[in-house]
């Protein structure tokens, strides 16, 4: 039973980064993969893109970088979660990974739409650290 729920958080957390980071067709939502506050605040050249009036945008690399990570994070979670299902110790390194480049995107894009997600990356680091729950390891 719990290698179930594991295995699923895992699956759905990892698939969820995909759906929050790639570009939707609106204008407005949440979480902006084309502006990092880090790599403004590095002095960047940021360029507009059509968004909204007067609002600059980070490049469209950065959005890719953006997407990247976020389907790095989502194939990482997804092998934890498989590796979960199939009682692999494997699972332990591919979630801790996941958690990792989820933290390290997440901290440079930071929204605070994203808190849970933080959260969420530093409970899975947290459950690894101290072998939580047990019937997995």
């Amino acid at each position: 039973m719990i290698t179930t729920l594991v295995s699923t958080f895992l699956f759905v957390h990892g698939l969820l980064h995909l759906t929050v980071w790639l570009p939707h067709g609106t204008t407005e939502q949440p979480v902006n993969p084309r502006y990092s506050w880090v790599l403004a605040s590095a002095g960047l050249p940021q360029a507009r893109d059509g968004g909204a009036p007067g609002r600059a945008k980070s490049r469209l690399g950065e959005s890719r970088a953006a997407v990247a990570l976020a389907s790095v994070t989502t194939m990482l979670y997804v092998i934890a979660g498989a590796a979960t299902a199939a009682q692999s110790s494997g699972w332990t390194a591919a979630a801790v990974l996941a958690a990792s480049v989820g933290l390290v995107l997440k901290s440079l894009w930071f929204n605070p739409w994203l808190s849970l997600g933080v959260l969420l990356d530093a409970a899975v680091i947290a459950a690894v650290a101290t072998s939580w729950p047990g019937s997995l390891y």
